[in-house]
């Protein structure tokens, strides 16, 4: 039931957000250019990349946390496996990588602005309303966490028992 949720989310949330949000500004902005045999392929690396490193988190709150990437069922454990050894937000990094891979393959200055806009308004939820919602669930398990994974730019983990 959790998987079916998660999946869910992922069609509702991040599908509307990389899939109907960039769809319509290419098309109103003008800027709908299919994506030809050229350099610009190079941005299926981080599309890919991206929509990998969703996957994978998602996958880790489901079975790893026992929850969903939403906020109103979020995991009931803390999941400190796999990417979130190594960052704190790995699964906004692969959504802005993704958008990313979208704003080299269209080359769409509209899309560079939304990839803009949601890092800002990721950032400012992240820190204003998700680290303190973790900081009151988790407690000292979650602040050693936070004290030892970096939020943004991820490092090898130094201790893997945090």
């Amino acid at each position: 039931m959790v998987a079916l949720k998660t999946l869910i989310f992922t069609i509702l949330v991040p599908g509307t957000l990389l899939g109907i949000v960039p769809w319509l500004l290419l098309h109103w902005s003008g800027e709908a250019v299919m994506p030809s045999l050229s350099v610009w392929l190079i941005g299926l690396l981080p599309f890919f990349v991206g929509v990998i490193l969703y996957f994978w988190c998602a996958g880790a709150f489901t079975f790893i946390g026992k929850g969903t990437p939403a906020p109103i069922d979020a995991p009931v454990f803390l999941v400190r496996e796999g990417p979130y050894g190594w960052v704190r937000n790995p699964m906004y990094i692969g959504v802005f990588s993704v958008l990313l891979g979208e704003v080299i393959l269209f080359h769409a200055l509209s899309l560079f602005g939304l990839l803009l806009l949601a890092g800002i308004v990721v950032h400012m939820f992240v820190v204003f309303y998700e680290e303190p919602q973790l900081a009151r669930r988790f407690g000292e398990s979650y602040e050693a966490y936070r004290r030892t994974v970096p939020r943004w730019l991820p490092r090898y983990p130094a201790q893997r028992n945090v």
